[in-house]
């Protein structure tokens, strides 16, 4: 270190002091917990108190009441805020006794309580800590892990963690823990000794470090520094990375002499509290300067021994004054007290006071330092307040900061320290400068390191500086003479410094009066000046001034800038001037020919000295100029790489390799290091950052690109490159990456990021990305409650459906309407009855509550309908309880509107007839709720009803929450809780619904909680639990769900018996058992779904054996396995011998088999299914199980199946199709050997099973062909019902044969509401009476809810689940009555909603943000029954299933374009439908939406193509709003494009914006607009010889050589249809514009300025700008070129021609110079 440092003890001033109180000790006193605390003993003081009383990490010991002392501590951190931008405020986490509060503030400190937190037991310590989460455990690295921030508190048994997220964790401590610290990788904990050791020897303890932190110097090397309080020492050790990052090298030990230490990260400097007193500030081990605290007094002078010692203003903390008055602003003259004068003056001379002072006269000293955040710290005095200062930054403008961080980056790291030290206490100075200023001070500074002398120098001289800078900055140091003359006396009566003193109060108080100060005088503009060599920087100079250079060009490449730009080409104008390069000094007259005049003061270098200078090996005699290189890229000339320093000159890199990448075509560029085109600058090979900024830049192939331009723009989104940056690069530089993005925004891909999509402007694309990442909460589409009128009604359970999007999807009709109609059950139904004159009243009394009984069959069929309709269509209110529809069973008879009660007592009521009707209706109500509404167990358990009746319902609710997926969340506890209530619903639809929620999972915990209720799966030594039948059935069907597709051996073989489990000997299994039997085969058919032939280890078991001797009958084989002995002696209840009883076994086996062979299209178990061919056989088997037996055959033989009715027909014996009464035939065929109604039964039921399985074949796929077969067949049933010989088949099973063919219709266009068959649900929904009773009822309500499934926005899946789930749901066996569940549980008809996925695309406007309609082109595949097709639909519309498809495509011409492409897999689109299938559209310009103008002939577009010629006149501004909703775009046509009455010059102007805002608004170039204008003002500006720096004449010349460069011709080439960038036909008007405007100045004698240039002479100063001009646009070579070519013979042009080929100039250029070079004084102009 050298002395230079010592001789002179600076000062920093610290700005922002503000007296600082833990804001959570406030908080505590206000808080409610805070009354119930009761008073405790001090907790002993921790280990950490250090020998001398100053606060370690704990904080410190503080009295917060009288008679109470509570153990307080705080720490504070730098705020993080939740959206990721710069915050720059404190977040504190203060704990005392059992609370931790945790506050955030903002710089002016209005802090605010963020959380509070109160635990059971004294908090021993709180913290931040961020856990990782990792995604996939077995991966090593953390590639995709989330980051969890948490709040750690620890308490003396526990430590307690609470997430931001809202999670809570509490784990117990194994031991006592002395200390916890927040790692990376989790907590780390301390472990505290027992206090049993025994004392050693006290220098032990006491050179223990009470303090650690690390902390890195101004120029990034970083120390580990020990504060050790007894020794009054801070140990500081030098530590770097090795190059393979394996180990860390420390260097030697360095003690600075200290009491208290922080860092101040923010600056790379460090805080030291001296043992005197004294805050001084280092960096890394080098001493910066004294701190200055403006209000806090200095270290004392020695003279105020004599005066009284005053009472400080930070004594007492009890006294809240306002901050401003206990300190004392810093040019408060007026006050009289002594105290605050005698600081002013202490700060007045606070520069001359070197020696360290002690503290002990005054009151008050610092006495220890805590809580660095950013640059901010608080001190701690000795009279217990505490202040919180700021440290000020390096620099505050970007200017300077830039220049200091290039400057640094290529110094020696010594001499950047020492080089930052000196300009951080010029800067840092108290009173220091402005922000103005702030620029002219570092010239001054940075000027005098490198020997100048500022004072000498005509532009530095006149800096007017704010702030006094004489005593801070030494010229003199610069100086070589010693002995001072008068100027020194001018000088310091003319700064600003002596102005200060003049004016002030102890000035005044002496008497002294002003001096006079005489004018400086102008003569040494004349003298020489020379450089001192012996300067810091002197060396560097070279190098100092070739990074500014880069620098400049960098700032050129920011139009924010300008400024900065100017104020540094005088210094480096200066510098080149005095380094004699020439070839820079041009560069900049080039660039700025006004502030570059041709002579100026130059400061000689002596020659000597020259040879001192380090000329770096990157430094280049050729000016590297940005523009040039660009310019040069696009005509296609090979260019040396440029040169660019890692970290400051962003911007170059960026526009070079992107120009590389899209103009040059070269892909390498942007994925490796490109060092043929750029060349990386640094002094030593420093790898730490500059690799971190590689990597950044390298080109990471995530996203699918396919051309240049997508390759472009999304290497620019990964390097972070933002629309707002693009809009600050110059137009001309801009333009081919605006033409990129232009490429872009016609046709991306769908998976693009956000930010991609934002780049290149299409909003649509972007918030779907951004929807995509956020967690499914409210979409756009969930509607807000129901409306006030709604609201009065009674809630029919229908009000939360999305009326927006319904209404477009059936604009047509009041469909909808009329669904809800149909499916209330909230109202009273009609009791319409004629009083016939025979009937007393009492009579038709009775006969009207019939009549309600019969209609009540039908209300309480509806809400399973209503579930399927209103399915996920609702967000509940987690404070509220889900509203349930009441199920309405009375009735109102006309006229009077009587009512009309069942509950009158004079008809018989079944009892318990509602109970199953409110369970469904409690499912349908559950069902409404989305599953991604937020849900927690305790709102499931607060939904609970108060009244025992309402239980039926809950049970349902809780069964519809298994089944959307919420009943997960609800606790193991409160399920077996709700199943020891023994009430039989509840069970059911606990036992269903948490089996659904876990489908497939092989979950254990599920299944022990089923086996329980299941008796075959206990083992048989196990106490009979006596299980209700119905919980039974539901149980077994629970484990088929929960093994669905498993194949899990011992499930299945369980399963395989209980499908002919025979009676017992008691009364048990003897009720009901169909329904049973059924379960166990539709359980099994899950377990084993699909899996046909392929059963793994399963072949002893012989299970389609098995099951086909279910299925037709015969002896019973011998029950194996641990269930033997209870079947050994037979029911007394049932005689059933030795054979299986088919009536029971047959549906569940032959179901079985169907799903085991699910489209397996095994011929020979298929061949098992056939229905018998001779009448023999026929009369063996029960006509409802052909229909079983069909449709299981036609599952299996999957592919066969065909969409008409030859087909169904086709399934039919030939004995049946010859002599049964076909449908439509009336006359009887004749045999007596045949039984007619065995005949025709066995016909109906077999077409209903080949229509049933039509039906799961083409579910949710509106294939037409399908439709039109089956809405034949149902009219058939129809005609056939009302037909004279319907008796002979039986009513009751062509109902059963009509409502299983509207099944299976309305499964084939389930969601679509279509109208046909709307209409048959409608009708058959009119049919009350007779044969019509409960189940057929249900049947026709659940088409009526399939086919509008979720409010449309649902459709049915063909997967093997799906179709297992469907089997359930439709068995074709209806219940005989609301009670009826001996052959099917009616809990099962619900688990369709396993089979419903969401398929609905909703276009949403992105600007409107409402839905609307676009067109969609949708690909299928090729299959082999079709090739891959094409077709249009208009969305919003139900997609056909996925795996079908190839790709979506939204199609213009009025929206953008947007392809969904399916072949590289479905995810992205199963998200977008999953969140309400919300597809975001952009209109384009000019369009309006399919509402508004359904024909497209009302757009502007449409209207302007009649009349092209005159569009630009007739272009009003007023249109513009329907092209646009930008409202930049709008109010400049407000106000450029309005005509006002006196127009007169300005009219032309108006037309040509008019014109111009057309272009850009019908082409989607909106984002040209400023280019357009900045072009047209630049020419302006031309013409009228104004230009004072030629920038704006680059850019033109750029986008001119864009439009002609070789890549752009070759793109056109490739996409002819694509739009014009840039209109055709204002480019040629540009450049004409700007020949002539030049040519003129060349023949009004601008050719003597070129010649005399071209010679080397100084020209006219006046033609000085015009002539940058030209040489800019025609791109002349230096003259320092010219000669090497040998110019002085040419005679002809052809010899130029030839001479000039080497400095490629263009030959319009040459030919306008020719007349000069050739001594023809006449210009050539074209």
């Amino acid at each position: 270190m050298s002395n230079f440092y010592e001789e002179r003890s600076t000062m920093i001033a610290a700005g922002d002091l503000q007296e600082f109180v833990p804001f959570g000790r406030d908080h505590c006193k206000h808080h409610p917990n805070a009354l119930n605390l009761q008073p405790r003993q001090l907790q002993p003081a921790s280990e950490l108190w250090s020998s001398d009383g100053a606060a370690g990490l704990v904080g410190s010991l503080q009295e917060v009441t009288i008679h109470e002392k509570q153990k307080e501590s705080w720490q504070l951190r730098k705020g993080i805020s939740e959206i990721g931008e710069e915050a720059d405020y404190d977040e504190e986490l203060y704990v005392a006794g059992n609370m931790v509060i945790w506050s955030k503030g903002s710089k002016s400190q209005a802090l605010a309580v963020y959380k509070a937190f109160t635990v059971d037991s004294p908090v021993q310590q709180a913290l931040w800590c961020d856990f990782i989460i990792s995604q996939d455990k077995s991966e090593k690295a953390y590639s995709s892990y989330e980051i969890e921030k948490c709040i750690c508190i620890l308490q003396s048994s526990c430590i307690n963690m609470h997430s931001i997220e809202g999670k809570d964790y509490i784990a117990s401590l194994p031991f006592q823990v002395a200390n916890v610290w927040p790692t990376k990788y989790g907590l780390l904990f301390e472990r505290s000794t027992s206090h049993e050791v025994p004392p050693g020897p006290p220098r032990e303890k006491n050179s223990q470090a009470s303090k650690v932190f690390i902390t890195s110097d101004l120029c990034g090397q970083k120390f580990l520094c020990f504060l050790v309080e007894s020794q009054l020492q801070l140990r500081c050790v030098k530590f770097q990375e090795s190059n393979d990052k394996t180990q860390l090298i420390f260097g030697s030990v360095t003690n600075i002499h200290a009491k208290g230490a922080a860092p101040v990260e923010k600056i790379g400097t460090m805080l030291v509290l001296e043992g005197t007193g004294n805050l001084v500030l280092y960096t890394g081990v080098v001493r910066v300067g004294k701190v200055f605290i403006p209000g806090l007094p200095a270290p004392s002078l020695t003279m105020s021994n004599t005066m009284p010692r005053p009472s400080t203003p930070l004594d007492s903390v009890s006294t809240p004054k306002p901050l401003c008055k206990l300190l004392g602003s810093l040019d408060e003259v007026g006050l009289l007290s002594p105290v605050p004068e005698l600081r002013d003056s202490s700060k007045l001379h606070d520069s001359l006071y070197n020696e360290d002072c002690t503290f002990q006269q005054l009151g008050t000293y610092i006495h220890s330092i805590r809580d660095p955040v950013h640059n901010r710290v608080t001190l701690e005095l000795s009279n217990g307040s505490m202040v919180r200062i700021t440290i000020p930054e390096i620099a505050t403008s970007e200017l300077v900061q830039t220049c200091l961080q290039a400057i640094k980056l290529i110094l020696p790291k010594e001499i950047a320290v020492q080089m930052l030290v000196k300009w951080y206490n010029v800067h840092s100075a108290p009173g220091g400068p402005g922000y103005q200023s702030e620029w002219n001070l570092f010239v001054t500074c940075l000027m005098n390191m490198m020997g100048y002398n500022t004072d000498r120098l005509a532009w530095t001289r006149n800096f007017d500086f704010e702030g006094s800078l004489s005593p801070v900055i030494a010229p003199k140091k610069a100086r070589p003479s010693e002995t001072g003359s008068d100027d020194d006396w001018e000088y310091l009566l003319n700064s600003d410094y002596h102005q200060n003193v003049e004016s002030h109060l102890l000035n005044r108080s002496l008497c002294l009066s002003p001096s006079e100060v005489s004018q400086m005088k102008n003569e040494d503009v004349s003298q020489n000046l020379s450089l001192d060599s012996s300067t810091l920087l002197f060396t560097h100079i070279p190098a100092i001034f070739f990074v500014l250079h880069l620098v400049y060009e960098e700032l050129k490449l920011n139009t924010l800038m300008g400024e900065g730009i100017c104020s540094l080409v005088e210094l480096l104008l200066q510098l080149a001037r005095d380094l004699k390069l020439g070839p820079y000094v041009d560069h900049y007259y080039r660039d700025y020919p006004t502030l570059v005049r041709t002579t100026g003061q130059v400061c000689t270098i002596d020659q000597g000295q020259t040879v001192f200078m380090h000329h770096p090996s990157f430094f280049t005699s050729e000016p590297p100029s940005i523009y040039q290189w660009v310019s040069s890229c696009l005509k296609g000339e090979g260019m040396p790489p440029y040169p660019y320093l890692p970290g400051i000159c962003g911007r170059s890199r960026l526009v070079v390799l992107s120009i590389a990448l899209y103009i040059l075509g070269d892909e390498s560029s942007v994925s490796g290091e490109a060092p043929q085109y750029l060349s990386r600058i640094t002094p030593a090979p420093q790898k730490s950052q500059a690799e971190q900024e590689e990597n950044r830049f390298s080109f990471r192939h995530s996203t699918s690109v396919s051309s240049l331009a997508e390759r472009l723009v999304v290497w620019m989104t990964n390097v972070g490159f933002t629309l707002r940056d693009l809009e600050t690069l110059p137009f001309g530089i801009a333009l081919p990456i605006r033409d990129a993005i232009y490429h872009c925004r016609e046709q991306p891909a769908s998976d693009w990021p956000e930010a991609v999509c934002l780049l290149i402007g299409r909003q649509d694309l972007s918030k779907q990305a951004c929807e995509g990442n956020i967690p499914r909460g409210k979409s756009v589409l969930s509607s807000d409650g129901p409306s006030g009128t709604e609201a009065e009604e009674e809630d029919d359970g229908m009000n939360d459906m999305n009326q927006e999007v319904m209404s477009l999807i059936w604009s047509e009709d009041l469909r909808v309407q009329d669904v809800r109609r149909l499916l209330q059950s909230a109202h009273p139904v009609r009791v319409n009855v004629v009083q016939y004159p025979e009937l007393s009243d009492h009579e038709f009394i009775e006969e009207k509550e019939n009549r309600l009984l019969q209609l009540c069959q039908r209300t309480m069929a509806l809400p399973v309908g209503r579930g399927m309709f209103t399915l996920f269509s609702y967000h509940p209110v987690p404070t509220e309880p889900l509203p349930i529809p009441k199920l309405n069973l009375t009735g109102r008879a006309p006229p009077r509107n009587t009512t009309v009660d069942l509950n009158s007592g004079n008809i018989d009521v079944p009892p318990n007839m509602t109970s199953w009707a409110s369970f469904h209706n409690g499912v349908a109500a559950g069902l409404k709720i989305a599953p991604a509404s937020q849900i927690d167990s305790a709102w499931i358990v607060y939904n609970k009803p108060k009244h025992a009746e309402l239980a039926n319902e809950y049970a349902g609710f809780l069964m519809a929450l298994g089944l959307n997926g919420h009943l997960t969340k609800l606790a193991t506890l409160n399920i077996h809780d709700y199943l020891t209530k023994g009430h039989e619903m509840t069970s059911i639809g606990l036992l269903l619904g948490v089996s659904a929620a876990k489908l497939g999972t092989m979950d254990m915990s599920i299944t022990r909680l089923l086996s329980i209720h299941i008796p075959a799966l206990l083992p048989p030594t196990s106490t009979e639990l006596d299980v209700p039948h119905n919980v039974q059935v539901a149980a077994v069907v629970g484990i088929g769900l929960v093994y669905q597709g498993t194949a899990h051996r011992h499930t299945a073989e369980v399963l395989l018996a209980e499908i002919g489990r025979p009676p017992g000997p008691e009364m048990e299994y003897c009720t009901d058992r169909e329904s049973y039997s059924l379960a166990a085969g539709l359980a099994l058919g899950m377990v084993c779904l699909g899996h046909g032939s392929n059963l793994i280890g399963m072949s002893d078991l012989n299970v389609p054996e098995q099951l086909y001797q279910y299925m037709v009958g015969g002896h019973r084989r011998f029950q194996a396995g641990m269930h033997r002995e209870k079947h050994k002696s037979p029911s007394y209840q049932i005689k059933e011998g030795d054979t299986i009883n088919v009536d029971v076994t047959c549906p569940g086996a032959t179901l079985a088999l169907a799903m085991i062979y699910l489209k397996t299209n095994n011929r020979s178990i298929a061949d098992w299914l056939r229905a018998p061919d001779t009448m023999y056989l026929l009369d063996f088997v029960k006509p409802e199980f052909l229909l079983l037996r069909t449709l299981a055959r036609c599952l299996i033989l999957w592919d066969d199946i065909l969409p008409n009715s030859k087909w169904v027909d086709s399934n039919v014996p030939q004995i049946i199709r010859e002599n049964s009464i076909s449908l439509s035939e009336i006359e009887l065929p004749c045999s007596e050997d045949l039984n007619l109604e065995t005949l025709s039964q066995a016909h109906v039921y077999i077409i209903a099973g080949a229509c049933l399985s039509l039906g799961f074949r083409f579910a949710g796929s509106e294939n037409l062909s399908a439709f039109n077969c089956l809405h034949k067949f149902a009219k058939d049933f129809m005609t056939y019902l009302s037909a004279s010989n319907a008796s002979v088949t039986g009513p009751y099973n062509l109902e059963t044969c009509l409502s299983v063919v509207l099944l299976s219709l309305a499964m084939v266009m389930a969601g679509s509401g279509n109208l046909k068959v709307l209409q048959l649900c409608r009708f058959l929904h009119m049919k009350t009476g007779g044969e019509m009773n409960y189940g057929f009822h249900l049947a026709h309500h659940m088409a009526l809810g399939l086919l509008f499934l979720g409010g449309g926005r649902y459709s049915l899946s063909t997967s093997n689940s799906s179709i297992a789930a469907l089997l359930c749901a439709l068995y074709p066996h209806f219940p005989a009555h609301s009670t009826d569940n001996r052959y099917h549980l009616q809990a099962l008809r619900h688990l369709y909603v396993l089979a419903a996925e969401p398929r609905l695309l909703v276009p949403v406007d992105v600007d409107t943000n409402t839905p609307c309609y676009a067109l969609l082109e949708v690909t299928y595949k090729g299959t082999q029954w079709y090739e891959q097709t094409k077709e249009e639909l208009m969305a919003p519309t139900l997609l056909p299933e996925l795996h079908l498809l190839k790709q979506i495509k939204v199609k213009g011409p009025r929206y953008w374009e947007l392809l969904i492409d399916l072949s590289k897999g479905s995810q992205h689109l199963k998200s977008i439908l999953s969140k309400d299938g919300v597809l975001y559209v952009k209109l384009r310009a000019g369009q309006l939406s399919y509402k508004e103008d359904p024909m497209g002939w009302q757009s502007l577009l449409a209207q302007t193509v009649a009349n092209r010629n005159s569009e630009a006149r007739a272009f009003k501004p007023e249109t513009i709003s329907a092209f646009t909703s930008d409202p930049a775009l709008l109010s400049f046509a407000e106000y450029f494009c309005k005509p006002t009455v006196n127009m007169g010059q300005k009219q032309e102007i108006l037309d040509l914006f008019s014109s111009v805002l057309y272009e850009c608004v019908t082409q989607e170039t909106p984002e040209m607009l400023p280019a357009y204008i900045a072009m047209d003002q630049a020419i302006r500006r031309l013409g009228r010889r104004e230009m004072s720096e030629t920038s704006e004449l680059w850019q033109i010349k750029l986008v001119l050589e864009f439009f002609s460069s070789r890549s752009h011709q070759e793109r056109l080439q490739n996409h002819p249809k694509r739009g014009l960038f840039m209109n055709s036909e204002f480019l040629p008007v540009v450049k004409c514009t700007i020949d002539n405007t030049l040519d003129q100045w060349l023949q009004a004698g601008g050719d003597m300025c070129v010649h005399a240039y071209l010679s080397g002479q100084p020209s006219d100063e006046s033609q000085l700008s015009m002539l940058a001009c030209f040489l800019v646009y025609h791109s002349v070579p230096a003259p320092r070129h010219l000669p090497s070519i040998g110019l002085e013979g040419s005679t002809s042009f052809a010899e130029l021609l030839f001479k000039f080929k080497q400095l490629k100039m263009p030959v319009r250029a040459l030919l306008r110079l020719a007349p000069l070079l050739l001594g023809n004084p006449q210009p050539m102009v074209m």
